[in-house]
């Protein structure tokens, strides 16, 4: 499997034109309005109509986040529900792809988008809604209200995502279901050993949509700019000398752990890539729908299980330190084909353009600044920030972009423009509260938390160390220059955009006893240790 190489763009040279944007209270966020009122979503019909505002240009479809309504799933019936959520994700991202075909049409005839679009995509989610209620109803409490979590929106790009639910149709409780191809009938059944069924697949969509060539997005921009044609676009990036700081640390108070450990595991040199989520898609293949770099644990992919990630092979320096680290790849859109030009979470999925390997990779497990910390436990995940940030909001948005040498500026939705000999820099702060007790939880995320402002965890939880991960890259800074256009962006969801917002890290435990006690001691006796 060939690599591209990684020269350097001469486009790196070139003047970069002021970005135009508007700083927030110093808080670094900026904002940039591309459309004209895109506060309004397109949605069903049944409650009434909905209108975009004149001239107002649709930009991806917002559906809700199903598992952020589901509280509890029963262990036996874990995996099969993680592939019901995953081919929920597949039938967005086929979607995705037949809007992108028919932009023009959706923007200037509304029945279309309903009929072609939102109706067909609502009712395949029944579906496989359906089918998770019944799973979960297998072995604990019935989910309640879940199907009217199945209509999605189309919306415009400038909608800042917390107002998804301005077009989800409240009423449509999904209850109505029976459009959904007499999904009541199939649904308590069939497809429940595991998520065998082939719904989701998109294979009665018509349009063969993930595979339309997605990666001829290298034809040049379109109306959403980048190569892929869904992003990223001017205004998803900002000077970095423009932004006020902002970074604020807790105080450090008596009795507070204030080593650190570091441990050392590459850039991933050795290039291994996959589109699986094995922490969020278990068992199924490009559940991602966009490539991970990988550095540490060589077995990870949507198959491996926890025997796997302890008899396998690390790049890290200290062999102790088995865990396995992955994000989004950063690629350079400039209109050059990598290997998976052509490759589910490459092209197929709208992301194309040069995978860069990082300059530097540092990863760094930090203590608390109230208590000690305590271990974490074997094969403890944690996914920090949210894949899905764009549409979901930024609740659970996580992750940092700045540059070297001003990284006392951190922007959480725009990438930096950074000055010459200055280089990209995006960071991760994980979760540093554990619950005692899970290694993973229904939604991925409520068996770890946060600390609060003051570095506290909230009760019944207790402060771990805390991975801290800074990943830094040469690249060119953007250039919106017609043919000759270049710009760097993570990969994301197709629906995503390649927003940066839509950053997020991965992380498995799988340091042995011994190093885990070691890094413990060494963080709480305010050692720095490697």
């Amino acid at each position: 499997m060939g690599r591209t190489s990684r020269k350097r763009s001469t486009l790196a040279n070139r003047a970069i034109a002021a970005t135009a944007a508007l700083i927030l209270g110093g808080g670094g966020l900026v904002a940039a309005n591309f459309y004209a009122s895109a506060h309004e979503g397109w949605g069903d019909d049944r409650t009434g109509p909905r209108t975009q505002s004149a001239g107002q240009a649709v930009s991806t479809i917002d559906c809700p986040e199903v598992v952020n309504s589901i509280e509890q799933v029963p262990d036996d019936q874990r995996f099969a529900v993680d592939r019901e959520l995953a081919t929920l994700d597949t039938q967005i991202t086929n979607y995705y792809q037949r809007f992108a075909d028919n932009k023009e049409r959706v923007q200037s005839d509304r029945t279309f988008a309903q009929n072609e679009i939102l109706t067909p995509l609502k009712n395949e989610r029944l579906v496989s809604i359906q089918r998770i209620v019944a799973l979960i109803d297998r072995s604990a409490e019935r989910p309640q209200g879940l199907e009217s979590t199945a209509p999605c929106t189309l919306r415009g790009d400038d909608n800042d995502g917390g107002d998804q639910n301005d077009g989800q149709n409240d009423g449509q409780d999904g209850q109505d279901g029976q459009d959904g191809d007499g999904g009541q009938d199939q649904n308590q059944d069939d497809g429940q050993n595991g998520g065998d069924q082939d719904n989701g697949d998109g294979d009665n969509n018509d349009g063969d949509n993930g595979d339309n060539d997605g990666n001829d997005g290298n034809d040049g921009n379109n109306d959403n700019g980048g190569q892929a044609g869904n992003g990223p676009e001017e205004g998803d990036f900002v000077d970095i000398q423009s932004v006020e700081p902002n970074v604020q640390e807790p105080q450090q108070r008596r009795g507070a752990s204030r080593g650190t450990f570091t441990t050392d595991c590459g850039v991933n040199e050795n290039g291994k890539f996959n589109s699986d989520n094995v922490i969020a898609a278990p068992g199924v293949s490009n559940g991602a729908h966009h490539m991970h770099d990988y550095v540490g644990n060589q077995a990870n992919d949507a198959f491996a299980s926890d025997d796997d990630f302890a008899n396998g092979d690390t790049t890290c320096n200290n062999q102790g330190d088995k865990s396995t680290y992955y994000w989004p790849v950063l690629r350079v859109q400039n209109g050059q084909n990598e290997f998976d030009a052509g490759e589910d979470g490459g092209g197929n999925d709208q992301n194309v353009g040069e995978i860069q390997t990082p300059s530097e990779v540092t990863l760094t497990f930090e203590g608390n600044p109230q208590s000690k910390v305590t271990a974490m436990p074997k094969f403890l995940r944690i996914i920090t920030g949210d894949a899905k940030s764009f549409t979901n909001g930024d609740a659970n948005a996580n992750a940092s972009w700045s540059c070297t040498g001003f990284e006392d500026r951190q922007l959480k939705d725009k990438y930096p423009i950074c000055p010459e000999g200055s280089q990209v820099v995006r960071s991760f702060k994980f979760q540093s509260c554990w619950d005692g007790q899970n290694t993973d939880s229904a939604n991925h995320r409520t068996h770890v938390d946060f600390a609060d402002e003051d570095g506290r965890c909230q009760d019944g939880f207790q402060p771990i160390p805390q991975l801290v991960q800074r990943i830094v890259y040469d690249v060119p800074p953007p250039v919106f220059d017609g043919e000759n256009a270049s710009a760097f962006a993570v990969d994301s969801f197709p629906e995503q955009l390649h927003k940066p917002i839509t950053d997020h890290g991965d992380f498995i435990n799988v340091f042995d006893e011994d190093l885990m006690d070691e890094m413990v001691d060494c963080i709480n006796d305010g050692r720095r240790c490697q």
